[in-house]
């Protein structure tokens, strides 16, 4: 009797697990990244961002911050908030502080409350 019972415990586990989508929030976000300077070396670097819908129109009114995190452990990560300073078009500043190969995650909240999150790597920092 047991074992039916922990039987039925984990079916009903992974049809919890397999029936789980993923959220499709932001699913149809164009997310452009640029960071200056080229090629990219230790100390303050400008990261931008061109936000667009599935028609190509530019997104205001999104909400985001920029984490930068070393590709290996060891080394805190960096967040700087983003400004827009155009029509779907945002900008950050954030300091890298080790040479190596770099992950910069967006976490963001568009206009209608959707999340955005996008991940870039950025490779091979240089030293300065």
């Amino acid at each position: 009797m047991r074992c039916r019972r922990l039987t039925l415990v984990v079916l009903a586990i992974m049809f919890g697990i397999s029936c789980h989508r993923p959220s499709s929030a932001s699913s149809g976000v164009k997310v452009e990244f640029q960071i200056k300077p080229q090629p990219v070396r230790v100390g303050p670097v400008e990261i931008s961002l061109t936000l667009t819908d599935i028609a190509t129109h530019p997104l205001t009114g999104a909400q985001i911050t920029v984490e930068a995190d070393m590709s290996h452990a060891g080394m805190s990560p960096v967040f700087a908030p983003s400004k827009e300073v155009g029509a779907g078009q945002y900008q950050s500043q954030l300091s890298l502080g080790m040479a190596g190969d770099w992950v910069v995650l967006l976490h963001g909240t568009l206009p209608n409350g959707e999340k955005l999150e996008r991940q870039f790597n950025v490779g091979d920092v240089r030293p300065n």
